[in-house]
């Protein structure tokens, strides 16, 4: 088959960081899926994992925590899916990346693809959807539902991949006032667009910009990147006994200035289940089927952002490196292999 992979953690201006290659074909055992893969999507994930795991020597390592396709055999355990099926996952960390024609991946963690998106539409969504879904409704344990609230949540980096979709959800799904933040006139339009109540500039004081939109703090704070610099203001401007919930990886973190408001802080890590195969594990099975039926009903929108053309090295290359730019909007997808 047909696959993108790498032998050594390199620079994303080499032209080994990312490399065409063939591989053998897997096959399914077990609860595992072979899905012939029709797009895939680049994560903040990729390029991590890109400039700090280097394979055996002599192996290759693949990428890609995002797919849409379609179920070519099933293993003897599956009871979910049948060969024919689209599907739309975000797959395992501990396991190979979808970055090839064929790959193998648990049912437990796959669900039906939305039949209204075409795959470079749906391939955006199944990553940052099950990361901002269980941030939102496990770890900050907001109940879903219209209920009337004085309660805000503040987005931090709410253009992205994760803030993109966290938005919607909460726009959607919550009666929350939602702001998220936003430091260029397109990623500010990007964000309304979504459905945030508010706008507000990153790169300025929190606090000051909050207080002028009449809000003295808030409920809730999703962190979703430069956590780090961030926390004092995050401190701030989070209510007493508010939540923050983290995603990005601080090199440290001191979490001490939150005991004084008695905030709880909350990590979110989508792979925990599949990494761990915990007892509810078959949840993003669940999730991802509610959000297809979401989709497919209207009330969520794809938050594809970039088309980078097909599957190849050259193109998941220039995706490592928007991506890598910090400039990213929504999401970028790669589809069909040439």
């Amino acid at each position: 088959m047909k696959a993108v992979a790498y032998q050594q953690s390199l620079p994303v201006e080499s032209a080994e960081s990312l490399i065409d290659t063939l591989l053998p074909d897997p096959v399914a055992q077990g609860r595992d899926l072979l899905v012939e893969v029709q797009a895939i999507a680049v994560n903040p994930v990729d390029t991590k994992v890109r400039r700090g795991v280097a394979p055996e020597p002599g192996q290759w390592k693949l990428l890609g925590w995002d797919a849409v396709g379609v179920v070519r055999a099933v293993g003897e355990q599956v009871s979910l899916f049948k060969p024919g099926d689209r599907v739309w996952y975000a797959g395992s960390i501990t396991r190979p990346g979808a970055n090839s024609q064929l790959h193998l991946v648990d049912e437990r963690i796959v669900g039906h693809a939305s039949a209204t998106l075409s795959n470079a539409e749906a391939v955006a969504l199944p990553l940052t959807t099950i990361t901002a879904w269980e941030l939102l409704f496990d770890r900050f344990g907001v109940a879903p539902g219209k209920q009337v609230s004085d309660d805000a949540l503040l987005v931090i980096g709410a253009a992205g991949g994760v803030g993109s979709i966290l938005v919607q959800l909460a726009r959607r799904l919550t009666g929350l006032t939602i702001i998220g933040t936003a430091s260029r006139p397109e990623t500010a339009s990007w964000v309304r667009e979504l459905g945030a109540h508010h706008v507000i500039d990153h790169h300025q004081p929190l606090a000051p910009q909050l207080q002028a939109l009449g809000i003295a703090g808030v409920r809730y704070a999703a962190s979703l990147t430069n956590t780090a610099a961030n926390l004092p203001q995050l401190v701030e401007v989070i209510a007493p006994q508010g939540k923050l919930g983290v995603i990005d990886d601080a090199p440290t973190l001191d979490v001490m200035p939150l005991k004084r408001k008695a905030i709880s802080f909350h990590w979110e890590l989508m792979f925990t289940r599949s990494m761990f195969e915990t007892p509810d594990m078959i949840g993003q099975h669940r999730l991802l089927e509610e959000v297809a039926a979401l989709v497919d009903a209207g009330v969520i929108r794809t938050t594809l952002g970039e088309h980078y053309g097909t599957i190849n090295a050259a193109n998941l290359r220039r995706a490592h490196a928007l991506i890598e730019s910090g400039k990213a909007r929504g999401k970028i997808v790669l589809e069909g292999w040439a």
